[in-house]
Formats: C-alpha cells, sequence, structure tokens
C-alpha cells in the first residue's frame, strides 16, 4: 500500500464484483474508505467480508436503474463517513445484443437507464456535495465502444458514447472549483458479467464461443490479449489522486491499444 488515497472517502456503484471490486480492492490498499453498491444485499455482505477492511468498507444495496438508489449511495456515504471525496461510476453494461430493428424500446430504456442516467443521476448528486467543498473526484465508467461501435450493440454503443460526451461537458461546469470527471474506456475485460451476457450475444452475433466474441474485441490491440481488472483499476486510482488534479474531461483508454484515439 503506498497510502495514495489516504484520508479519502470512495464511493462506487456495482462495487462488488468485476471492474467495480477491482476499483473497491486498490482503493483499500491505497488507504481509502470506501462504499460500494450492489443489487443483492447477500452477495454484498458476502464481498465486503471478503475483501476484509473492516470499519474501512461498507455496503449500501440498491438498483442505480431508479435515481432514489444513486442519491441514496451519496447520502449513505457522507452520512456514514462525513464526506465523499471519489464517486465511481462504474454501473452499466451490455444487457441487450440485437440489430436495431430488433431491440424494443423497453430494452433501449434499460440500457439507458443502467448506463447513461445513472451515471447523469450520480454526477449531479455528487456536485451537491462537491462544488461547496471545492473538491472532488468523479469517474465515469466508458468503453472502447464509446469510442467506436459495433453491429448488434447499439444501445451500448450508444450510452457508451454519451457517458463521454456527459463527463466532457460535466469537468467543463467544475474545472474552476477542484473538482474533475474524466472516463475509463476499458477494451475487454473477462469479468462475471462478460460471462453472464455472452451467451446472448454470441448468439445475435452468430459466433460459436465465448473465445470467439473476446477474439474480436481483442483483435485489434497490440497487447493481443484482454485487459485486466487491476489494468483498469490503476487507471482509476491514479485519477482519483491529488496528481491528476489537472487532468479533467479526459476520456482514458485501458484498451491495450485498440482504440485509435
Amino acid at each position: 500500500m503506498t497510502n495514495t488515497l489516504e484520508g479519502k472517502v470512495c464511493a462506487i456503484t456495482a462495487g462488488t464484483r468485476g471492474l467495480g471490486r477491482s476499483i473497491a480492492e486498490a482503493y483499500l490498499r491505497e488507504g481509502a474508505r470506501v462504499v460500494v453498491n450492489g443489487r443483492n444485499e447477500t452477495k454484498g455482505a458476502q464481498a465486503v467480508k471478503e475483501m476484509d477492511a473492516g470499519d474501512r468498507l461498507r455496503f449500501v444495496a440498491g438498483d442505480v436503474t431508479q435515481r432514489v438508489h444513486v442519491d441514496n449511495l451519496v447520502d449513505e456515504t457522507i452520512n456514514h463517513f462525513g464526506q465523499l471525496d471519489v464517486l465511481v461510476l462504474n454501473a452499466g453494461g451490455l444487457n441487450v445484443a440485437a440489430p436495431i430493428v430488433d431491440m424494443s424500446d423497453e430494452e433501449w430504456d434499460f440500457e439507458l437507464k443502467l448506463n447513461l442516467s445513472h451515471t447523469f443521476w450520480g454526477i449531479r448528486k455528487a456536485f451537491q456535495h462537491m462544488i461547496p467543498r471545492r473538491y472532488g473526484r468523479i469517474i465515469t465508467m466508458s468503453s472502447i465502444e464509446g469510442k467506436l461501435g459495433k453491429a448488434g450493440i447499439a444501445g451500448y454503443a450508444a450510452n457508451k458514447h454519451g457517458i463521454i460526451g456527459l463527463s466532457k461537458a460535466a469537468a467543463q461546469e467544475v474545472g474552476q472549483l477542484g473538482i474533475t470527471v474524466n472516463s475509463i474506456c476499458p477494451g475487454i475485460v473477462l469479468t462475471d458479467a462478460f460471462y453472464e451476457t455472452g451467451p446472448t450475444t454470441i448468439k445475435s452475433m452468430d459466433l460459436p464461443d465465448l473465445d470467439a466474441l473476446a477474439r474480436i474485441y481483442y483483435k485489434d490491440s497490440a497487447i493481443q490479449r484482454p485487459n485486466t481488472g487491476e489494468e483498469v483499476a490503476a487507471m482509476a486510482v491514479f485519477l482519483a489522486s491529488d496528481i491528476a488534479a489537472g487532468i479533467t474531461g479526459s476520456a482514458m483508454n485501458v484498451d491495450g491499444g485498440t482504440s485509435p484515439y
């Protein structure tokens, strides 16, 4: 532990598994106090037990497709630890893999709430606390598909593009107040979510297996492999730190050299 985040209080949506958990564990190693969100109380309690950080870690249940639960995460963090220094809006993902012509309004609305709306609600709520303090770090989770886009994932790609635009606009609003807003754009990471949503995706894309799906996402990278949660978490630590005070409105790739910009 280097104590880069010593004294900081951090909240993470979808922080009990996958990328969110990797970020939570990295923040804890760096000395932060952390509140993680998740939908399942039993799994949340188990994650807290496994991370074994004592009173520096807390779980708050909630479904971030509903604004009240995003707001509650911020409120509960401040009520418990007295402040909020870093908010990581990590929840999201590819839930519908289908051509646009086959995508229903209900599927579109769900992806919008899970990805872009949840990010907007979190930024707005955090600003209410951070602006008077003139300090804060907000990290939003986009994707390489927020800069690219593939057939069959229009909802996901549109939302991830939107997260980058929203973050850039938010950064401009608070740039002189000691608050930064940045996006992380991971490449393919083989998280639990990849294995859960992958079967539907490979069917819609007419692929033989999950390995073929993964290769689609990393075959154009320089490293020719998936990224790891630890690699994404390292960027999240950097952006949360005081060292990164001069970086805002950026979309930082952790994609092994896949994106062209």
